[in-house]
This record gives structure tokens, C-alpha cells and sequence, in this order.
């Protein structure tokens, strides 16, 4: 061996001096939440052992539910340069309708067809929102604040504000399917239901759709830079991208009818917070720089944890939601701090 070749060996490749413990960090901004849902994991597990009792694990599990379902339809929508308030309207007259049809006109219907009914119609609402944002050219903030409030007020002027006790038994008997079932210290029995399986399948396709495919590099393209994107034609896979959060949004609103088993008209009225916070723990304000599904379902999970221990501490419910907004700001500065710091060292 050369004395050249051994000093090009030792020498460190380009690019790579200079770089800190902190810089994957940087890249995948996701991995700070992760850390953070680690730690409090184990300090509460260690001060209070209860918050691992499989009753506690399954109740987290089934309340991430909820707010998985809304977050990943509110990310595709942030990659692709919008937003929507709307979802929790829109997944609440869905249900409601849904569940009043069902009732009804068609008794005997299928659970698997009353799902797909509601995936349809939450997609085709959601289009609504998406085709007012490309042909009016209003942002899609403003939109979104308009069809929510059109959303709710159609479903409580013309259709109800009764709350329905009664639900169909195909409906019943889907909220309360096992998926398994845990036997506690106590004696008590802990289920964990199927429906959880779908947030699980919903997450999977959401990673594969926008981060394997050429619809989804083109929403990212959207949401990168809609000049060019408009010019290669690619701006109209924003009705695309609303429609996709709709139909997970109206598949949520029935899902949640079913587990609670009665149907409320006034349902997901200020569950946004919830779900902007795992959207944003999950690295929102960086969602172009990581693949889209793994950093969200962390989002949720953080707040699915942190939720439980605020119950575990008895934190008032109206404190809960300053802790929750809290993490939010936090969050944001943290995320968009450090993009600048890696910004201003690429530069240099």
C-alpha cells in the first residue's frame, strides 16, 4: 500500500466533519419526540407503577384512536401547503347522518358497508373543501374555517341535535369487538378493541401512498413550491390530498360512534388542540424533511401518554388543555430553532 493511498484512507470523508451528536436530530426531527415519550415513560412508570397496568396501555391505545385518525389527514394536507380546521365538522355529520340512515332506512346494512359509506362521504366533503381552496384561490385556513361552521350548521339545523342512545346492533357489536383481551392483577378484564387496527392500517397506508409513490411526490411538490407545481399541473392534487383527509376523517366519526356506542351531534368540538399537538410533536413545522406516518403516529402516541398521565395526577381537565398547548409552542420553537441552526451551518 502507498503512503498516498493510506493518507487517502485516514482522511475523513467530505461532508462528514463537523457534525454533532445532534445532527440526526436535526434530520429527523421526529426522534426528539421519541426520546421525550421514553423518558416519560419510564419517570412515570418508575414513580407510579400503575401507568403500565395493561388496563392503562389499552386505554391509551384506544384513545389514540381519535386523534390518530384526524392528525395523519391534517399532515398530508400540511405537506401539501394547506390546512383544514374542518375535520372534526366533517367526521361529526358524517357519523351522525350515517348513523340516522342506518337506523332508519337500512337496518340490516352491513358494518363493512356502512364503513365504506362513511369513507366515501367523509372523501367527498373533504373534495369540497379541496376543490373551493383550487378554484377560488382563498387560502385554505380561511376555507376550512368556512365549511366547519357549514358543516356543523347544516347537520345541527336540518338533520339533528338529539343525541341517539340506540345505535344499530352491526354497530354495537363492532365497537366492542376484541382484538384481545388482558386479564389485570385485579381480576378485571382490559380488551383491546379491533377497531384499533385500523388507525394501525390507516398509518401504513398513509406512509406508503405519500412516501413511496408519484402522487405523493407530487403533493410534496405542492406544498414545496406551488408556482412550479401549478406549472407542471401538480396543484391539482390538492382536491386529491382533501379528499384523503376527509375520507379518514368521516371513517374516524363512525369508528368513534361505534366505540362509544351513541351518536352526539356535538362530538369533536375542541378536539382540534389534541390533534395539532401530535401533529406538531410529530414534527409538522419539518414535514418535508422526513417521511410522513412515523413522526405522526409518535405525535399521537405523546399525547395519548401525556394525556394519561395528567389523568393519573388528577389534573383538571381545563389545566389539561394549557399543558397540551404548552408542549405545542415548545414544540414549534424547538423544531423550527433547529431548522435554522441547520440551515445557517449548511450555508457556511
Amino acid at each position: 500500500m502507498t503512503m498516498a493511498h493510506q493518507t487517502l484512507v485516514s482522511e475523513p470523508a467530505p461532508g462528514r466533519a463537523g457534525r454533532s451528536i445532534a445532527d440526526p436530530f436535526a434530520r429527523r426531527p421526529e426522534l426528539v419526540s421519541l426520546g421525550l415519550l421514553i423518558v416519560i415513560c419510564v419517570t412515570v412508570a418508575l414513580i407510579n407503577p400503575a401507568f403500565l397496568d395493561p388496563g392503562s396501555l389499552i386505554d391509551m391505545a384506544r384513545a389514540s384512536v381519535v386523534t390518530g385518525l384526524f392528525a395523519l389527514g391534517v399532515i398530508v394536507v400540511l405537506a401539501a401547503g394547506g390546512s383544514d380546521v374542518s375535520f372534526t365538522a366533517l367526521a361529526a355529520l358524517t357519523a351522525y347522518s350515517l348513523t340516522l340512515f342506518v337506523l332508519n332506512i337500512a337496518p340490516g346494512m352491513p358494518m363493512a358497508a356502512v364503513l365504506a359509506i362513511a369513507i366515501i362521504a367523509g372523501a367527498m366533503l373533504g373534495a369540497i373543501n379541496g376543490l373551493l381552496v383550487q378554484y377560488l384561490q382563498v387560502a385554505a385556513l380561511i376555507v376550512t374555517i368556512g365549511t366547519q361552521y357549514l358543516f356543523r350548521g347544516i347537520l345541527l339545523a336540518f338533520i339533528g341535535t338529539v343525541w341517539l342512545m340506540e345505535l344499530p346492533p352491526q354497530m354495537v357489536a363492532f365497537g366492542k369487538a376484541p382484538l384481545l383481551d388482558i386479564t389485570t392483577a385485579n381480576g378485571a378484564v382490559a380488551t383491546l378493541p379491533v377497531y384499533f387496527l385500523i388507525f394501525s392500517a390507516a398509518a401504513l397506508l398513509t406512509a406508503a401512498i405519500f412516501n413511496r409513490t408519484l402522487m405523493g411526490r407530487a403533493i410534496f411538490a405542492t406544498g414545496d413550491s406551488p408556482q412550479v407545481a401549478s406549472r407542471l399541473g401538480y396543484d391539482r392534487r390538492i382536491v386529491h390530498v382533501f379528499a384523503y383527509a376527509g375520507a379518514l376523517a368521516g371513517l374516524e366519526g363512525i369508528v368513534h360512534v361505534s366505540a362509544n356506542r351513541m351518536a352526539n351531534p356535538f362530538d369533536f368540538a375542541g378536539t382540534e388542540i389534541g390533534v395539532v399537538a401530535a401533529v406538531v410533536l410529530g414534527g409538522a413545522p419539518d414535514h418535508r424533511r422526513h417521511r410522513i406516518g412515523i413522526g405522526t403516529v409518535i405525535g399521537v402516541l405523546l399525547i395519548a401518554v401525556v394525556n394519561n398521565v395528567l389523568v393519573l395526577v388528577g389534573t383538571p381537565s381545563t389545566s389539561q388543555r394549557v399543558v397540551v398547548g404548552a408542549f405545542i409552542l415548545l414544540a414549534a420553537a424547538f423544531f423550527v430553532t433547529r431548522r435554522r441552526k441547520t440551515q445557517s451551518r449548511t450555508r457556511k
